[in-house]
């Protein structure tokens, strides 16, 4: 009986394996593959119904078959390369530079109670006033249409990431910051040592949801006197009812915005020290 017993869970454990390999496959691979085939079923039905109305088939170059093929045109092209390079660019700067001013900023008013007290509602105000809202101040103040379009960047970027800093400043335990202080470390110690290790996640949480909003505000704030980038293609597009175009560039800027996504969740998960234990 225990030859019998010892040869059923031999087959079984290959069995076993083959189902956690496949559920694994479906969970990774499957699953968002169902979910991309129904948006392109939807997209193409909707493409359908433009088409077939009379009235909205001046559109008609929304579905998907139109678009896919502009879409290869312009990699063809080449034109596409410069648009996006031009456009990464804006978002790149604007976001270092949300990086240079958020973290010190969220360093100091997590980690010093009177600064949090004074700047919190300034802050907050600043806050919920949309990035777009700075638009004629920023033609205004910079000489050149990238300046002004990497500024409401700036300002779309730096509060999520100060405002994560500053939680994560926050969480850290009291007791970390006693020990450093009795063991002698100074401010730059404090600093390098404790806080930034402790905070690198939240940092980055900051930093992912500063890229998603970055990534929406750049193309109405492209559509300033700008002669390249996403944004400017899409207006460029629209003026000349190039509506295959149009499509292929918003599918662009949904692949490369879930890209980025995707790139900032991985350093997320890097840098959670918590989840790494």
């Amino acid at each position: 009986m225990s030859q019998v017993a010892s040869g059923a869970e031999i087959v079984e454990g290959p069995r076993l394996s083959a189902r956690s390999v496949v559920s694994e496959f479906l969970s990774k691979y499957g699953y968002p593959l169902v979910g991309i085939m129904i948006l392109l079923a939807v997209w193409w039905f909707g493409g359908w119904l433009i088409a077939s109305d009379d009235d909205l088939s001046a559109f008609a170059d929304f579905a998907p078959g139109p678009t896919f093929a502009a879409l290869i045109d312009l990699i063809r092209s080449g034109d596409l390369t410069q648009t996006i390079i031009s456009s990464l660019f804006r978002v790149g700067a604007g976001l270092l530079w949300g990086f240079v001013i958020g973290v010190p900023v969220g360093i100091l008013i997590g980690y010093v109670l009177v600064a949090m007290r004074v700047a919190n509602v300034p802050f907050q105000f600043l806050r919920m006033i949309s990035p777009l809202a700075w638009m004629p101040i920023a033609v205004l103040a910079f000489e050149t249409w990238d300046s002004a379009i990497i500024f409401l960047i700036v300002m779309a970027t730096v509060w999520p990431i100060m405002f994560s800093t500053s939680h994560g400043v926050k969480r850290i335990d009291p007791s970390w910051f006693k020990v450093a202080k009795n063991l002698g470390a100074s401010g730059t110690q404090m600093v390098h040592q404790i806080i930034m290790p402790a905070i690198m996640s939240d940092v980055m949480a900051g930093v992912r949801l500063a890229v998603g909003v970055a990534w929406v505000v750049l193309v109405p704030a492209e559509y300033l006197g700008v002669t390249s980038g996403l944004g400017y293609a899409i207006n460029d597009a629209r003026d000349t009812l190039a509506y295959d175009t149009l499509a292929a560039i918003v599918l662009v800027i949904g692949v490369i915005g879930y890209l980025l996504d995707t790139v900032c969740g991985v350093l997320v998960s890097r840098f959670n020290w918590h989840q790494n234990d």
